[in-house]
């Protein structure tokens, strides 16, 4: 196992544990938890550029206009899907974010399909109807349009394929994400506590230790995630990729005693069984 391959699993199990994070931080404001992630994200990384003096190597990795504009487009994509994901945990919509995220492997296998002309074998063209089938499970049981979830897969569908087109030092990229949402961020967070509408001014000590630690909490899976993306096929990182929503599922069976109906037992089964068919092929390939 490659340690692009490595990279995705640590990140995508990473990203599942995330609502037992955020779960700690419900009384604050979805835009305002998203302003913390990105100023709080912004400070670590310009520490670990200056402890390990990478800042020339950083200038050198933009001095291509294409590389830029490329970040432009990711950083927009990333600040949308931390705003919809937090919003919508806010908002009692945890299974239609759930449900992006199960969206999100799907289109990142097409996109590898089509913009990287991606090879399937049949196996894998089988698994990814399964795994459609177990959506469209999802969706009908849901009984509305899901926009969150839509928003949510498209935005970081699309993130990954930016990554994957303007591959860079991890570590560099993030920071120029950051970069590009910090002022914004600041300008919220400093609003809000001239007008005295700021969570952070009256939150106890220990929810302010969070919300710096969204930034810690933040960076690395995002890390870990531009790594992988930059070194294995979208195909690949697209199945790994229902990780997440799995943790999260089970993490509501379990720890919060969620209900689980029989409609979304098939949903897992279908979703379950792709994922194991796709591992047929990758197995033989690698191995």
């Amino acid at each position: 196992m490659n340690s692009g391959i490595i990279s995705a699993i640590l990140a995508y199990l990473l990203w599942g544990l995330f609502p037992l994070y955020f779960r700690l931080l419900q009384s604050v404001p979805a835009l305002e938890l998203v302003a913390h992630r990105i100023f709080w994200s912004f400070l670590l990384l310009l520490l670990v550029l200056t402890l390990t003096r990478s800042w020339k190597a950083f200038h050198r990795e933009f001095s291509n206009l294409r590389t830029i504009l490329f970040h432009v487009a990711s950083s927009l994509m990333i600040g949308c899907n931390w705003l919809i994901y937090v919003w919508a945990i806010n908002s009692n919509r945890v299974v239609e974010s759930s449900m992006g995220y199960f969206l999100n492997p799907l289109l990142t296998i097409v996109l590898g399909v089509l913009i990287f002309k991606e090879k399937l074998r049949p196996i894998q063209w089988f698994s990814v109807f399964l795994a459609g089938v177990g959506i469209a499970i999802l969706s009908i049981v849901h009984a509305a349009v899901p926009w969150v979830a839509l928003s949510l897969a498209i935005t970081f569908g699309l993130y990954g394929l930016l990554k994957k087109l303007a591959p860079i030092q991890a570590t560099f990229g993030l920071l120029l994400e950051t970069s590009l949402l910090i002022l914004p961020a600041i300008g919220y967070l400093a609003y809000g506590t001239h007008i005295g509408q700021s969570a952070w001014v009256t939150a106890s000590i220990s929810t302010q230790i969070f919300l710096i630690g969204t930034g810690s909490v933040t960076m690395i899976p995002l890390f870990l995630f531009a790594k992988a993306a930059a070194s294995i096929p979208l195909s690949q990182l697209g199945f790994l990729q229902y990780l997440t929503p799995t943790m999260q599922f089970l993490l509501g069976i379990f720890l919060y005693h969620e209900s689980f109906p029989l409609a979304m037992q098939i949903s897992f089964t279908c979703i379950w069984i792709a994922l194991a068919l796709n591992w047929i092929p990758l197995r033989k390939r690698h191995g």
